[in-house]
This record gives structure tokens, sequence and C-alpha cells, in this order.
């Protein structure tokens, strides 16, 4: 395919225009680097490429497969409750969506980039970060107290709209209309937020495990947000691009292709406080999440760590048996457990008895692919004076995501000499069967105008004399999306009740592609490990 059929191509996923000149603008001679983590791996083993017979075999207690943050924070659980008789096999990404890089000093995520205050509910995450010292006192409490360095710190959101920025992520001065509607969707989430079903549990709460399933409010589930929004009068433009931006942010859909009990738990779940924060703070490090995974890793111990992909996963008799590669061949466990904390789509592959389980193709969660790309400036662009460089940086109307400021945690005291801008790119609403084969086989240059869209959006040519050197992270299965219907989805259920020697963790599991469902799937598989 030529590069104006790739460019073409982006466009129409992307519902962006074509970015006439933008190679000579930014792309032109740039260092750019594409990776496709777990991209081979999982399509040999989807085509099921041949295994050549094990060159040793292993015994242990229980194999760990995946090192996301389902398969860490398990290891994590079982480590801390002093269960040593574990091994935890990294596959194709260590870290998974939580996965960062740098350019040399210069750290930046290529996935997952903050972590919100967690609630009461998400103890398990509150017991993490208080034993990383970022709780620094009242766990237990509604208002803990935070590691000042790692809440993100003013100005932490603006919007780009109209050739100028403006606070917050909410558009203003679209009309009487939008504002008042935005002001009565807030009131009405504040509500929600109070909500209760008829068992007494919350409605929407972070883990979605803990939320009540009064079927009443489940009834939510069985339309889109879009529909939902329309039903109570919700029509204003600005609004909705809003809602739309936040859905694709999260859950890589738009309005129409996520569910409304989805939607409205992004914003009515989040109970998280601090007695040092406004309500809505959040943490974030210059590599996102990945500081949190350095922690779990190094209470795992680097001896109960192997490299290597998973092959096969099946039961002999009463223990289960991993075969998989690593760079001297392939190798087999036995276990005794195992805990399965890959995706769902890989995992169905890897088990040939999943279908015996009760969960079918069909119950595959949709996946969205994404872009991040990561781009190393070697000094800040310069900022209008009454509207300083934020955190989060948002274009009003893209299909962008925008670009986080990776160094922004730094830059109190004084600007660093450099800084790493991290643009994010959900193909939301596009047909993955479309975007997937796309993203295998586009170049460096047709990725990087995607991926930096937003950027010459805002700056224009003059940001191509600062950039050094650009890196492209795809992500053709980057997260589940919670379409209507996803609550009732009865082969997730089948997973999540499984206590067998083979266990499941992922945030799959819950259909949202969120740090405390990850790590609350890990921690329910490595209890039952525990007994």
């Amino acid at each position: 395919m030529q590069r104006r059929d790739f460019l073409r191509t982006a466009a129409l996923l992307a519902g962006l225009p074509l970015l006439n000149g933008c190679r000579q603008v930014l792309g032109w001679g740039l260092p750019i680097d594409v990776f496709r983590p777990g991209m081979a791996d999982g399509h040999r083993l989807r085509d099921a490429a041949s295994l050549p017979p094990p060159r040793g075999t292993r015994r242990v207690d229980t194999v760990i497969v995946g090192s996301g943050v389902a398969g860490l924070f398990a290891g994590w659980r079982l480590a801390r409750e002093g269960y040593r008789d574990f091994v935890l096999l990294n596959g194709p990404e260590p870290d998974g969506n939580a996965a960062a890089g740098a350019f040399g000093e210069w750290r930046y995520p290529t996935g997952a980039h903050y972590l919100p205050l967690p609630s009461p509910e998400s103890a398990h995450v509150r017991e993490l970060l208080a034993e990383m010292g970022v709780i620094e006192a009242g766990g237990d409490s509604l208002r803990p107290t935070f590691d000042e360095r790692v809440l993100v710190h003013a100005p932490d959101e603006r919007l780009w709209r109209d050739g100028q920025w403006q606070d917050g992520l909410l558009p203003r001065g679209l009309g009487a209309d939008d504002d008042a509607q935005q002001r009565r969707f807030l009131l009405h989430v504040k509500q929600l937020q109070q909500q209760h079903g008829a068992d007494g549990r919350c409605v929407f709460t972070v883990p979605t495990a803990l939320a009540s399933t009064d079927p009443a409010w489940r009834a939510l589930d069985r339309q889109s947000f879009a529909a939902w929004l329309a039903a109570h009068g919700y029509t204003a433009p600005g609004l909705l691009w809003y809602l739309d931006y936040c859905c694709r942010d999260d859950y890589g859909s738009t309005l129409a292709h996520t569910s409304a009990w989805a939607g409205l738990h992004y914003f009515a779940a989040r109970g998280g406080h601090a007695a040092n924060a406004g309500d809505g703070a959040v943490l974030t490090w210059p590599d996102g999440l990945a500081p949190l995974l350095r922690h779990l890793r190094s209470r795992i111990g680097a001896e109960r760590q192997l490299g290597g992909a998973a092959w096969r996963i099946q039961m002999q008799g009463q223990q289960a048996q991993v075969d998989y590669v690593d760079a001297g061949g392939a190798q087999r466990l036995l276990a005794r457990r195992v805990i399965v904390a890959t995706p769902l789509h890989v995992a169905w592959y890897l088990l040939p008895q999943l279908a015996g389980l009760g969960f079918q193709r069909a119950h595959l969660p949709p996946r969205a692919p994404w872009l991040v790309g990561n781009v190393l400036l070697d000094r800040f662009p310069q900022e209008p004076e009454t509207s300083p460089l934020a955190w989060d940086n948002v274009v009003y109307g893209s299909a962008g995501l925008g670009y986080v400021v990776a160094t922004h945690q730094l830059i109190r005291a004084a600007l660093p000499e450099r800084t790493v801008f991290t643009t994010y790119h959900a193909f939301a609403g596009a047909d993955p069967a479309v975007t997937r084969p796309w993203l295998a086989a586009a170049g460096a240059d047709a990725l990087f105008e995607l991926a930096a869209a937003d950027l010459y959006t805002v700056y224009g040519a003059r940001l191509r004399r600062q950039l050094l050197a650009a890196r492209l992270t795809v992500r053709a299965h980057a997260m589940a999306s919670p379409q209507p219907g996803f609550l009732a989805n009865a082969g997730l259920a089948a997973l999540r009740a499984a206590d067998s020697p083979i266990l499941f963790a992922h945030s799959d599991l819950s259909g949202l592609s969120l740090f405390e469902e990850a790590a609350w799937w890990g921690d329910v598989a490595a209890r039952r490990v525990l007994g």
C-alpha cells in the first residue's frame, strides 16, 4: 500500500481530515520507532503454530500466566501472605497496558497514565498504596493523606477550542442551553453517587463486583449511553462531545456503543477523597502506572519471574500443565493451580477447555484498538501567558484524546531541560476488522501523523523544530469496551465464579479496563489459592 493510501485509510478510521503535507511539517527526518507489543506472539498463538517438545519440566504449586496488573497483583498478594511456591510467567509484554519506556532519563507511559483516588471500596488498592508510602496516613479513613509528589498538581486540565485554551475539559461558552444541560447532568451524577439499590449496595462502585445487582438499576445496561442521554433530554453539542470523549478515553467506544450503565458508572462510581487534595484529583507519575508495577515486582522477587510466553494450558489428571516458550525453547510447568491473568482473547487460544467452563467465543468482550505516541522535545513549546501548559491537554472536536505531559510533576520549581508529550488515540466507532490490519501494516510516518494530529492542531509547524524523537506503541486489542448487555455476559460470570485448578484474573472479567478492576480479580484469584 502506498503512503497516500495509508494516510487516507488513517483519516477514514480516525474521522479526521487529511493532514496535507504533515509529513514534511512534523514527521520528515524524525527518528520514529514503532512497537507492536505482543502482536507477533499473539498471531502465532491465534494461527496455531506448532510447539516443539519441551526441553525441560518444572513442578511448582502455582503458576501465574501474564504480568499485567492482575497477574502482578496476584503475585504480590501471595508473597505478602508468605506464600512462596509460585512463579509468574511474564508473557510477551511485561506489565501489559501499564508498561512504560524512557528516552534516557525522561520516562513516559505507553499505556495507562493515572490512577483516580481510590474509594473505600477499593481497599485492596489502598493497601498497596499504603505499603508504597503513597498513602502517608489514614489509609482506612474516608480521606487519607497522599504523597504530594504524586497528586497531580495544577494546572491539571485544559481544552483547546476555537484557537485558544480554556481551563477544564467541559466546553464553555456554547450557549445558555449547553451550560444549563451541563449543570443538570452534573447534578444528576451527584445524585447517582448516593444512590443505593434494593440490596443496600451502592449502584455504582469500583470495583464493580461490589456494586448493587438490583435488576431495576442493571436494566440501564440494556440500552446505550446515547439512548439514555436522549431519553433524558441531554442534546447539547458541547455536553455530548464531552461525554463521548470520556467514553472514548476510558472505554475506547462512542456514546452509541457504550452501555448506559457503564457511561454513568464513569461519573458516579468514583468515591475517592483525600485530606490534602480536592475531589476528582488523580495520582500520576512521569511513566504512568509503571512505578506501581515495579513495586509489585519487587515484592514478588526476581527469582519467581520467568521470561517467555505461554502456549498451551491444559489439565493432566489432577494437575495443570503450562507449556511456554522462552529464549531457550519450549518449557513445561506442572502445577496444582494456574492463575490465567491474560486478556480473554488470549486465554481463548491458551485453553482448549475454555468452552467446557461455560465460556464461548461469543462471550469475548469487544476490544478497542489504541495508538499511543511519545515524543521527546528539546524544550517546552511557547504557551499563552494566560493559559500555561497543563498535565492533560485536549482538543475539542478531535478524534484523538489529546496529550499528557510526562514531566508535569517535575516542573513546580523550574522547567526541566526536556520533556515528553504522550498522545492517545482510541479508534472508537471504527470497525476493528479494518483498523487492526491497518495498524499491523502501517508505516512509521502514517502512524506518527495520526498520533501527532492534536499536537499539530495546537502548535502547528513550529513544533517540528523542537522534536527530537518519537516512539509509537500500537495496541490492537488494548481494552475491553462495555457495550450494552456487558453486565449480563454469562461467560464472564462463569469465569468469575471459577474455583478449580484453573483460575482467572483480568480486568476483562469486569468488562472495564481499569487498574482497580484488574487488581481486584488478581486479589480474588490469589486468595482462592491461599484458601
